[in-house]
């Protein structure tokens, strides 16, 4: 039996991998980018028909400085002819070439190609061009799909249908509020949306019975209200940008618990998303920028979110703006969420100056049931300077006792960065996206 065993098992210079089943190898080489899931070909005879059979993911990310576009739409094409499908994945930015009508035809006998019938991955720019219908042919099949820099035509002739699609983001797009709403409606998985520097016209409205997760940016010259209307799952609102000219509204969403971070500004123009007779219960967790004078608006803000469980302050620059009709805060009236559920609150930028001193002393002396408080500053905190810390804000006199009181040092000017928020707005897996996208 020994001899036998040792007869069967694979020598030391065996190749394992390809003693792997097709599927497995397919999939390995789907995984690969573009060119190097080409080149398994030349590996060995066993390679050489797995290419073909296995999924295609065609990512043309960069483009190649003094290479005709000729050659390039030569190359792709090739690739496409060449393999049977399906495709994975199709990414192609064609602002770096430009649009004209070589590009429209190149493009549409790409999506009428037998590999494109089912891709499952769409990334495309058309650089400012009207995007054309068989673009979004094999919409049946999209899972995720990320369309940028085009024009959606004002009416749609044939009907969108969308029925896999569960992550989809718009950038730099325009189209009017009726293609959006149709847009929207025929995506009937839609999990995830992101709409970054949407230009339209009047406000878009946002209904799904599906969606859990939205994500905003806007610019001047772009949207100015964003209407989220019906929307029965939604779970998390993320602002990843400063976004002083958009209004949010929200009318349903019997299950958001995330939201920001929101600018204070937008509430002294009047933007704020909620009033106190149209409290949001269900939410956990709010993110706010603010530069620490604004401490009466973010306590009336607060009012609409009885049940909040922790709260995230970056302070930045001041800026002047017209706070003339702040309303007050009324202590006679006590905010909810300070009085039971908000146990965590962090204080993101702190310089420590004095409206930013005052700010957080408010939370330090009427917050009762606070776990703990975290400061984050650009400088080195020793036993001295956090025990000056601790009686300019009452430390000793804190509502809640067992309330921990913790300063930390910046790691760098920008240790967070947007991109880091961008992308909870797809990846619903982090129950908490601040804390990860602040580090903390």
């Amino acid at each position: 039996m020994e001899k036998v065993a040792a007869a069967s098992a694979p020598a030391p210079d065996d190749d394992l991998i390809s003693c792997l089943p097709d599927a497995i190898l397919g999939t390995i080489i789907s995984l690969l980018p573009t060119k190097d899931g080409g080149r398994t070909q030349a590996l060995s005879r066993r390679w050489r028909p797995l290419w073909r059979s296995a999924p295609l993911n065609l990512d043309i990310l960069t483009w190649i400085p003094h290479v005709p576009v000729s050659v390039l739409a030569s190359a792709i094409s090739q690739i496409i002819s060449q393999h049977p499908g399906p495709t994975r994945r199709f990414s192609f930015p064609c602002h770096h070439i430009g649009f004209s009508a070589q590009v429209e035809s190149w493009f549409q006998s790409w999506f009428h190609s037998r590999a494109l019938a089912n891709v499952q991955e769409l990334n495309i720019s058309y650089t400012q061009g009207l995007l054309p219908p068989f673009v979004l042919c094999s919409a049946s099949t999209l899972l995720v799909a990320k369309i940028s820099e085009c024009h959606f035509p004002h009416e749609i002739v044939s009907p969108m249908n969308f029925p896999l699609l569960k992550k989809l983001s718009l950038f730099n797009v325009s189209f009017s509020e009726e293609v959006f709403h149709l847009l929207i409606s025929s995506c009937h998985a839609l999990e995830s949306l992101f709409i970054n520097g949407v230009k339209s016209t009047g406000c878009l409205r946002v209904s799904s019975p599906t969606l859990r997760s939205i994500g905003a940016s806007s610019s001047p010259h772009k949207i100015e209200e964003l209407v989220i209307e019906d929307t029965p799952c939604l779970e998390r609102i993320l602002l990843p940008y400063h976004l002083d000219r958009l209004t949010i509204r929200v009318v349903r969403a019997p299950k958001l618990e995330i939201l920001g971070p929101y600018s204070l500004i937008q509430i002294f123009q009047g933007m704020s998303l909620v009033s106190s007779e149209n409290s949001i219960h269900t939410l956990k967790v709010l993110a706010l920028r603010s530069s620490g004078r604004e401490l009466h608006t973010v306590l009336n803000f607060l009012r609409g979110f009885p049940c909040l469980e922790r709260l995230y302050v970056i302070f930045h620059k001041h800026y002047e703006m017209d706070n003339k009709n702040e309303p007050q805060y009324d202590p006679l009236h006590p905010i909810e969420c300070l009085q039971t559920h908000l146990k965590k609150v962090v204080f993101k930028s702190f310089v420590g100056n004095d409206k930013q001193i005052d700010f957080a002393r408010f939370f330090v002396l009427n917050a009762k049931v606070l776990n703990k408080i975290e400061f984050e500053g650009y400088c080195y905190y020793n036993s001295q300077s956090v025990a000056y810390q601790h009686k300019l804000l009452q430390v000793e006199n804190r509502a809640s006792q067992d309330a921990r009181i913790e300063f930390k040092c910046h790691q760098g000017p920008e240790h967070y960065g947007r991109n880091n928020l961008d992308k909870h707005i797809h990846d619903l897996s982090v129950a908490d996206p601040f804390r990860q996208w602040l580090a903390l």
